[in-house]
């Protein structure tokens, strides 16, 4: 008998010692781009979520997270969701970044299953009129619409253009933004001479869509595609048609741009991107990443990966305490009452606080890193737009604009 207790005792004492010995209260997958066009971004966007998920668990509440590659390609993507829903029973998927990855996804994978979906970077305009019965309100997103990014950056472009030219990836993000960015500048007096794709899987030369697009000598060329495309068709349009005017958007703020070009050809050069809304809330998530990884990279969407992780977390709390399963349908139906109005303001890292007055029963209203995370009906936020630039070899923001 004593014996028994001896042994019962070491085991205890060695479940103590072993990470993730004791099992986490809820699992969430990440399916961001580690490999294909937009490996740039995925890291570090993976970085927000391991951050938000390591506060949380600093103060009682254990989330498990499991990482997949989407490779920037739905098939791959698909694979791997399923993966993470069937084998790994997440109640939740941080993901995807691109909005043709994210849509197959989640009509595919996540929304047939109720499972949680959250895209911290698919602004394509198709995620907000997905039918009722293909999205069944199991999918989100942390950044704004290019609803929002298409009228700025017409507006941009009309300020010191008259015509200009489209390059962008043929999927719903670069189609999307395309027609919107076209609609807006047209509607400014400006005129689109041609829009242009590309394959949305990167190639080695886009001299001939280069062709196209600048023959018609347009005074902007808009690069709407991802990284390993227009670091390519850039490099191209100086070297062999000597043409250098572009205007960039959120796919192609990037520093392996600058290094394929060279800081002189992009200096000056502008474009957008969905923004921050500045003020305590980045600040406090600034110096938060930081500390735990260094620095901020000037990269897009860090800040929404972060918002989507502390959301489902706040959610699947607000779930246990009132007593509830934490399946995904749970965790999805406390989603938008921690996230929007009313309720005291939790600001990014402020977990403890938030579970303390979720113990009493009080309202919280998590304001994000990226700006208020109220989602709507479509689960879609108004975040603003930021205008960015190319300065000395670095991105730099020139200001942001809120769009009504």
């Amino acid at each position: 008998m004593k014996k028994s207790m001896i042994y019962v005792s070491i085991f205890l004492f060695f479940l103590i010692l072993i990470p993730g010995a004791i099992a986490a209260e809820i699992k969430v997958g990440t399916l961001l781009s580690h490999t294909g066009p937009l490996k740039e971004f995925g890291p570090n966007i993976q970085n927000g979520v391991i951050l938000g998920a390591k506060q949380m668990r600093a103060v009682g509440f254990d989330i498990e997270l499991i990482h997949e590659d989407s490779e920037t390609s739905a098939i791959p993507a698909t694979n791997a969701a399923k993966k993470l829903v069937e084998l790994d029973r997440v109640v939740a998927i941080v993901g995807a970044l691109a909005s043709g990855v994210t849509v197959p996804v989640a009509e595919s994978v996540t929304s047939p299953n109720n499972v949680i979906m959250i895209s911290p970077a698919s602004t394509s305009p198709l995620l907000t009129v997905l039918p009722s019965d293909k999205n069944k309100d199991f999918l989100f997103r942390t950044c704004p619409s290019d609803a929002l990014q298409g009228v700025v950056a017409g507006k941009l472009a009309a300020s010191y253009n008259k015509t200009a030219a489209v390059l962008y990836v043929n999927n719903p993000y670069g189609q999307g933004l395309a027609e919107l960015f076209k609609q807006s500048f047209e509607a400014m007096k400006g005129k689109v001479l041609v829009m242009v794709p590309h394959d949305e899987k990167a190639a080695e030369s886009y001299t001939a869509e280069l062709r196209k697009a600048l023959a018609g000598n347009p005074d902007r060329l808009l690069a709407f595609s991802y990284p390993q495309h227009a670091q390519v068709y850039l490099k191209e349009a100086i070297e062999f048609f000597k043409y250098r005017r572009f205007l960039f958007c959120d796919g192609t703020k990037s520093q392996d741009i600058v290094k394929a070009l060279g800081a002189k050809n992009v200096e000056g050069q502008m474009g957008t991107a969905p923004g921050s809304s500045g003020g305590k809330s980045y600040e406090m998530f600034n110096t938060q990443y930081k500390k735990e990884f260094g620095k901020l990279p000037p990269l897009p969407f860090i800040t929404n990966g972060y918002d989507a992780m502390a959301t489902i977390g706040l959610a699947a709390y607000k779930a246990k305490i009132k007593g509830l399963a934490l399946t995904s349908e749970n965790i999805r139906d406390n989603l938008r009452s921690v996230a929007g109005p009313p309720g005291t303001i939790i600001n990014p890292g402020e977990f403890k606080k938030a579970f303390d007055l979720l113990k009493q029963g009080k309202d919280i209203n998590y304001e994000g890193a990226a700006g208020s995370v109220d989602y709507d009906k479509n689960g879609d936020v108004v975040t603003p737009i930021e205008i960015w630039k190319y300065e000395n070899g670095k991105i730099v923001t020139v200001r942001t604009e809120e769009v009504k």
